[in-house]
């Protein structure tokens, strides 16, 4: 089975099977408390798994706020380390695309749009599946001002989410995992610097 942890947006959770079926899953839409809830909604999704055993952690990578997607990812982390078992990073925007595509088959490209703060979006394009059956990503993520997105589309289908589908980033990452393939790298898509920074050496007085 494979466990997927995101905290993009709200916070999500879910457990599937080999066939790519939720066994279980637990979310939060509240987009600031990730650190309040992420255990006990992890508690609650793995708390009942049977026979079963859990061979990958699938994190969400984003695009998504700093302190948030930080927590996402390094709980997925330490659950795999606990385990003994690897992780399989996804960007979140993938999971937002397959839902659409399980769900509506759009016959031409469309955008995932989530809200950035700030007034901005974070926007990704998408075109149908590839051959292994994940999103095929036709214009990498970007940050652009929401009231500059349709320009930046340009009669694109624009789809905003709200909330993510961890069976769905799971599942992302159960078809990257068997073809072997590397959807992004080990660090978080945040698009924007957090606010808080390390601060310089102090100046010398003289």
């Amino acid at each position: 089975m494979i466990l997927a942890v995101d905290t993009s947006l709200g916070t999500a959770v879910a457990l599937i099977d080999s066939d790519g079926q939720v066994r279980a899953d637990a979310c939060s839409p509240d987009p600031l408390g990730h650190a309040e809830v992420i255990g006990t909604l992890l508690e609650r999704t793995v708390s009942d798994i049977g026979d079963g055993v859990i061979t990958h952690v699938v994190a969400g990578m984003g695009p998504g706020p700093f302190t948030g997607l930080r927590i996402g990812i390094a709980t997925a982390r330490a659950f795999a380390i606990g385990r003994g078992i690897p992780v399989v990073p996804v960007p979140s925007h993938f999971a937002a695309a397959l839902s659409i595509l399980e769900a509506e088959a759009p016959e031409t490209r469309f955008a995932i749009v989530t809200d950035a703060r700030r007034r901005e979006v974070a926007i990704s394009v998408f075109d149908g599946v590839d051959a292994d059956g994940i999103p095929n990503l036709v214009e990498p993520t970007v940050l652009v001002p929401r009231s500059g997105a349709d320009a930046r589309l340009d009669g694109i289908h624009q789809i905003e989410v709200a909330t993510l589908d961890a069976g769905a980033l799971a599942r992302v990452g159960m078809l990257a995992a068997r073809a072997g393939r590397e959807l992004t790298g080990v660090e978080p898509i945040y698009l924007r610097q957090p606010d808080v920074t390390v601060p310089g050496a102090p100046k010398r007085v003289s």
